[in-house]
């Protein structure tokens, strides 16, 4: 007999409760140390060529920014460094591994869902393989927020899944909870296979299509791929880059 009293969580709870759970049994472990490489080329792109001293006026959130692999460099580069994550395991994480590079950042707990910041704050929003955590349903929330708070001519990069990939071309087990977006990986022999929340992936004109419903003119829009197990499995990442125009 079903209980009728069960509550069942939220997607987002899901994606908290797993990370927080990841972070305390794993530690650092759980995530990788080094900035994403293709966040490094958007820095370079579009923001080394500063000054070391005027750098610090331009101010840059990291949504869903882990234990910290990206935002210590942003930070030690000089830049005001923000981040949200609605993992406290993560905020925790994320001070250690900034006080390692003797830099700080604004931490606060966040569901990027919903991102609550006063309007026009950021001069770049970034989001390093976070929002794809985000449903179909979810994710017209967050693009809306990050258009909030963002600058006029302000820029948000994405690094992202792409539908080319095999793991979802090849669900196996998994069942999608929409047309972009699997309910985890389950297939044992799959990249990120046993992440237990829902998991969405877009084509890159998509992508391209959703950003400009929000204002946003993409700049940059390019693939990566790369294989796993010995070049069985095929991987393939979105690398997009958006202006906003209000």
């Amino acid at each position: 007999m079903s209980n009728t009293n069960t509550i069942l969580k939220t997607d987002s709870e899901t994606v908290r409760d797993f990370y927080n759970a990841s972070y305390e049994k794993l530690g650092f472990s759980a995530q990788r140390k080094y900035p994403n490489e293709e966040l490094c080329r958007f820095m370079g792109r579009n923001f080394f060529h500063m000054p070391h001293e005027k750098r610090k006026d331009i101010k840059i959130l990291e949504t869903g920014c882990g234990s910290g692999a990206n935002l210590w460099m942003i930070a030690r580069e000089g830049f005001s460094a923000y981040r949200i994550d609605i993992s406290q395991e993560s905020i925790l994480l994320c001070k250690k591994m900034l006080e390692s590079y003797h830099v700080s950042a604004e931490l606060q707990v966040q569901d990027m869902a919903e991102i609550y910041f006063p309007g026009e704050s950021f001069d770049a929003v970034v989001d390093v393989f976070s929002s794809y955590c985000l449903t179909k349903a979810q994710v017209s929330g967050y693009l809306k927020s990050v258009a909030k708070i963002l600058k006029p001519g302000g820029i948000f990069f994405s690094y992202f899944p792409s539908k080319k990939s095999d793991c979802y071309q090849f669900p196996e087990k998994a069942c999608f909870i929409d047309s972009d977006t699997l309910n985890s990986i389950l297939r044992k022999d799959a990249p990120f296979h046993g992440q237990l929340y829902p998991f969405r992936f877009l084509h890159p004109r998509e992508y391209e299509n959703m950003l400009l419903e929000f204002g946003f003119e993409v700049q940059y829009l390019e693939t990566v791929s790369r294989t796993y197990s010995h070049r069985q499995e095929i991987f393939e990442f979105i690398t997009i880059e958006a202006k906003l125009h209000r």
